[in-house]
């Protein structure tokens, strides 16, 4: 008889998505509703910024809960999370500049220090800052606080460019988008480490979303185009459910791995 024991195969699932055309078309809309949605709350239904960041940081963390209890990806419950940390993210860089008076340059200059901090201590740990390897509760503590930093620092970079330097929404927007595409340009054509494109892209996304959700969304006589922060909000709310419930059903954007038990 064989003296070989049998060995059991678990499912390790990442808990995150792959990264897919649909996962940058979900992004750039979640980072847009972030922008418009946080100015609704605060502004349209005259909650407040202080009253709208205590509540959507609530909600935030009661969906954060709920996804660190998920082993393995689950498209509405992670889209959900990113949609909130992006209106909170949203929050807290107006908070800092409308409430505090803190400068957009200095917002942008803490939050791009935090980032980076928070890149340093990840690898410390890890030794890695890849999203594939998403399998433990520490790994992706680290990669939702990335995720903040980068929403609150993507809003402070999109306003300094478009309000601070005068540039406007439309420049700014097409700036941040030039740069994405010399990137994925590195990437594909100079062979550009994958990681290292992948987050400069993510940071930059955030930007470039908010600047085209000011575009679309403020009036004319401030440089948009005046569709208000309802509709901009409620045509990329509902763009996001449809390409979720797309994912849902196909089982897009899953990745798992093989761990001997």
């Amino acid at each position: 008889m064989s003296d070989f024991s049998l060995v059991s195969v678990a499912p390790v699932y990442n808990r995150v998505p792959k990264v897919t055309v649909d996962f940058w078309l979900i992004k750039l809309m979640a980072v847009t509703v972030g922008e418009t949605a946080a100015d609704f709350l605060s502004q349209n239904l005259g909650l407040g910024l202080s009253a709208t960041s205590w509540i959507m940081s609530g909600l935030l963390i009661a969906a954060l809960i709920l996804q660190f209890s998920q082993k393995k990806y689950v498209p509405s419950i992670y889209w959900l999370a990113v949609v909130l940390i992006s209106v909170v993210g949203t929050l807290v860089t107006d908070n800092l500049v409308d409430n505090m008076g803190v400068s957009l340059q200095t917002t942008t200059i803490v939050f791009s220090i935090a980032l980076a901090a928070t890149f340093a201590v990840w690898y410390a740990f890890e030794k890695t800052l890849s999203i594939h390897t998403i399998f433990t509760g520490r790994r992706e503590g680290f990669y939702w606080l990335a995720i903040l930093f980068t929403f609150a620092l993507g809003t402070a970079a999109g306003d300094l460019a478009a309000e601070g330097l005068g540039l406007g929404y439309l420049t700014a927007g097409l700036m941040y988008g030039a740069v994405i595409f010399i990137i994925t340009a590195a990437y594909y054509i100079l062979g550009m480490n994958g990681i290292l494109a992948f987050w400069l892209a993510y940071i930059l996304t955030r930007p470039m979303g908010a600047s085209f959700g000011d575009l679309l969304s403020q009036s004319k006589a401030d440089g948009g185009l005046g569709f208000g922060t309802v509709i901009t909000s409620a045509l990329f709310l509902t763009a996001i459910v449809v390409i979720i419930s797309y994912m849902t059903v196909t089982h897009q954007g899953m990745e798992k791995r093989e761990e001997r038990t």
